[in-house]
């Protein structure tokens, strides 16, 4: 019998647990979003995470520019944002418009305040093994791994996808936990067979139903981060059903990954208002 992997269900517990400490630091943390444009995805993100403030305890502000805001412009409202003292996390919601440079834009973003886990000074600290803020969803995936007791130490986990937001963190952080780790990509060669060495997969790819049974080892762990629309309906990277068959843990989608991402956004926002409170001390 799969062991589904409620990630709907961790990301609850994990909110109210957070609500509960938050209530009781006398901290009021302060996260800030800035969105460029009115795509309606990352309208939706934003629209989540600002619930999700809501739900714990934390404060957010919204700054949402124009599709056509220059780069300079964005810049002008990230280093706002550093300067103000009241705001504990700054997140600018990816992907950004093809004429802004949005490398500029994350390295611009105070380390300090990087509750998303990009800047450059914190991708190195994750991969030299000391995180400071790592990134939400590679977070939440271990997270969640950890809430379901799947071992980590010696396990082979091959991760589909190199992204600096999923892929590459994502094996930092399996790295760090002392899995043996391979990262797959669109050069793999034999990439079936690399997948089917894995002990737990993990898929970042975007490709809706791309994984298939053959390419899963039989009792694997299965997480899915893609988010794709096919047909109308909401599907991951991985054939759900039927890998759900073979595989002794999977992830939902929806429900799985995405709930858990929110959930570490509002952690680590928390955390950097710990952080600066002891420091102005």
């Amino acid at each position: 019998m799969v062991i589904i992997l409620d990630g709907k269900k961790c990301s609850a517990m994990r909110l109210e647990l957070l609500k509960e400490e938050i209530e009781d630091s006398g901290l009021y943390p302060r996260l800030a979003t800035v969105i460029v444009g009115n795509d309606p995805a990352s309208q939706m993100y934003v629209r989540m995470k600002h619930r999700a403030c809501e739900q714990v305890g934390i404060g957010s502000v919204g700054i949402e520019l124009p599709a056509d805001a220059t780069t300079e412009k964005v810049l002008e409202s990230v280093h706002q944002l550093n300067r103000d003292t009241d705001i504990d996390g700054i997140l600018v919601q990816l992907p950004l418009p093809k004429h802004v440079d949005a490398e500029r834009v994350i390295e611009a973003i105070s380390p300090q305040k990087d509750v998303d886990g990009y800047h450059p000074e914190n991708m190195g600290l994750l991969f030299s093994g000391k995180p400071r803020f790592t990134s939400c969803t590679p977070t939440g995936i271990m997270t969640l791994l950890a809430e379901y007791k799947i071992p980590l130490a010696g396990a082979r986990a091959v991760v589909v996808g190199r992204s600096i937001d999923v892929g590459r963190p994502m094996a930092a952080l399996l790295l760090n936990a002392d899995a043996t780790v391979t990262i797959c990509h669109s050069k793999t060669r034999d990439l079936a067979e690399e997948l089917k060495r894995a002990d737990i997969l993990i898929s970042a790819i975007g490709k809706a139903h791309f994984i298939q049974p053959a390419m899963v080892k039989p009792g694997a762990v299965v997480i899915d981060v893609g988010i794709n629309q096919l047909d109308g309906k909401l599907v991951g990277d991985v054939e759900y059903a039927k890998v759900s068959e073979i595989a002794s843990a999977i992830t939902p989608v929806p429900g799985g990954v995405g709930p858990m991402t929110i959930a570490t956004l509002m952690e680590n926002t928390y955390r950097a208002a710990k952080v600066k409170a002891c420091t102005s001390a």
